[in-house]
């Protein structure tokens, strides 16, 4: 197991695919309270990020196609293309000023789509930092991570660029998100750390008890910060001291990828098995199955503005959902 996820990783920065604007029609799957909405803008679009819009609805990355896509309450996908082909959009996040940025791992540059389409990019000071997370700091910055070149990078929405290295050489710092206290916290997919950045720039690294474990997507929850571990076949807990709690999952295939902040106070989390699983702070956790998942890939997730959870399918080329019990 712990050879699957750079492999998939290698595989987003490669893939690159051309597609079209279209429009992509519901089916109902046959899992319960999961629906479907295939993705007929362009084949192997690669879904990858995903969000909630300050226009209700939810926008995702496409990064084999080099493409933003948006999808409606209703199904209906429409999607842009980044100003450069084979960019491989990766992770996206809403801004403070209203629009989406994402991050475009091939390209070295950190993307800004308005919810009209209009999108503007800003080159990263190396080409080869293949951007990969990248989330809202309380400061009204962006703050991301950047594998290629083991450093933590900060965006104001003028476009004004810092970096800050990270201690810890070839960590490859991949998954971020804000916590508590004004810090942003982040995964060191090949460091087997957990690590902290201040405002200021400082950071602080916390060892996993097994470096065997590949720490990928990261989210704010109870008790501290909650993050998925290729290899690890859990969901864990971070706390404030580094501590850290393991809660494993049932079976034992479990490939944990996406992590997010559900509706109904508890954590969701996708597993590329085939799997959709939520975990409660006491660290309950139940799953929901993906119809025919193990080959769709669930890969990331969010809150939509419904109250329902949003996911995307990296090897499905859709997007899903599913209303919490």
């Amino acid at each position: 197991m712990p050879g699957r996820l750079p492999r998939r990783v290698l595989a987003l920065l490669l893939g690159a695919l051309t597609g079209v604007t279209a429009v992509a029609a519901p089916a109902r799957a046959g899992g319960g309270d999961v629906t479907e909405y295939p993705i007929i803008t362009t084949a192997d679009s690669l879904p990858a990020g995903i969000t909630a819009g300050p226009d209700g609805a939810l926008w995702f990355t496409q990064s084999g196609a080099a493409r933003i896509g948006r999808i409606a309450a209703d199904g209906t996908v429409t999607d842009r293309p980044t100003p450069a082909p084979g960019s491989t959009p990766f992770a996206i996040t809403p801004g403070p000023d209203h629009a989406l940025w994402f991050t475009e791992q091939a390209a070295g540059r950190i993307g800004r789509i308005t919810t009209s389409g209009a999108v503007t990019e800003f080159a990263l000071p190396k080409a080869a930092s293949a951007p990969a997370g990248i989330t809202a700091g309380p400061d009204g910055a962006l703050w991301f991570t950047e594998p290629g070149t083991d450093r933590i990078g900060r965006i104001t929405t003028a476009g004004r660029i810092t970096e800050y290295r990270v201690p810890t050489a070839a960590a490859l710092p991949y998954g971020i998100a804000a916590g508590a206290g004004g810090a942003l916290w982040f995964t060191e997919l090949a460091g087997g750390r957990i690590g902290r950045i201040e405002s200021t720039g400082r950071i602080s690294e916390f060892a996993l008890p097994s470096r065997a474990d590949f720490p990928e997507d990261i989210v704010a929850g109870p008790g501290g910060m909650w993050f998925t571990a290729s290899g690890s076949d859990s969901v864990d807990r971070i706390d404030a001291n580094g501590h850290v709690t393991r809660f494993p999952l049932p079976g034992a295939d479990g490939d944990p990828g996406g992590i997010a902040a559900g509706p109904d106070g508890r954590v969701w989390f996708t597993d590329r098995s085939g799997r959709i699983g939520r975990v409660t702070a006491d660290g309950r956790i139940s799953v929901v199955p993906v119809p025919a998942g193990a080959d769709k890939a669930p890969f990331r997730l969010t809150t939509g503005p419904d109250g329902t959870v949003w996911f995307t399918e990296l090897l499905g080329n859709a997007i899903g959902r599913i209303k919490p019990a």
